[in-house]
């Protein structure tokens, strides 16, 4: 009886850490889900979309990526520019919408097309996009602000998410250049 007890408590131990990884992950994971949705500086459109995607997506785009820097022209409210010590305050009204220059280049807007599709990209093109850096406007030209080496070495999951939360975003026209 004395054994049969002792190998079910040293069965449990090792059951537990062996799982304790798996739940680590899995609790990183749904805190960055969380974090996602509190950080969200526009209304999520959820319909037809797993959840969990769209808050992970947020995380990698507002929290880790900075693509509001760049993809949205003026990044930040007026009187909301942490870089000029000022509480942030995102500007919502043009939120990924594109328009700022860099030298020869233009950043795209990244909100959802009429067709829902971000930038007007199906996830194929986005990934293709994002771990290339071919334009898929022209094929012939590498993107030259884009951080895309960097965005590249994501998985395929983490780009999904990131596809999956701007497609929750809302429409934004892009600024008269």
């Amino acid at each position: 009886m004395g054994t049969c007890l002792l190998s079910s408590s040293v069965a449990s131990i090792l059951l537990a850490v062996a799982a304790s990884p798996v739940i680590a992950q899995d609790s990183a994971s749904s805190s960055r889900v969380r974090i996602g949705f509190e950080i969200a500086p526009v209304p999520l459109d959820l319909r037809g979309k797993n959840r969990a995607l769209v808050g992970l997506g947020s995380y990698l785009v507002n929290a880790t990526g900075g693509c509001n820097d760049c993809h949205t022209s003026p990044p930040y409210a007026p009187g909301g520019d942490p870089f000029a010590g000022e509480p942030e305050i995102v500007n919502v009204d043009g939120y990924l919408a594109g328009g700022t220059p860099f030298g020869p280049f233009i950043s795209r807007n990244l909100t959802p097309d009429e067709n829902g599709l971000p930038a007007g990209l199906t996830f194929e093109q986005f990934r293709a996009t994002l771990r290339t850096g071919v334009d898929q406007d022209d094929p012939n030209r590498l993107l030259q602000v884009m951080p895309w080496p960097v965005f590249g070495k994501l998985s395929d999951r983490d780009l999904l998410a990131i596809y999956t939360y701007l497609r929750s975003i809302p429409s934004v026209s892009s600024p008269a250049p």
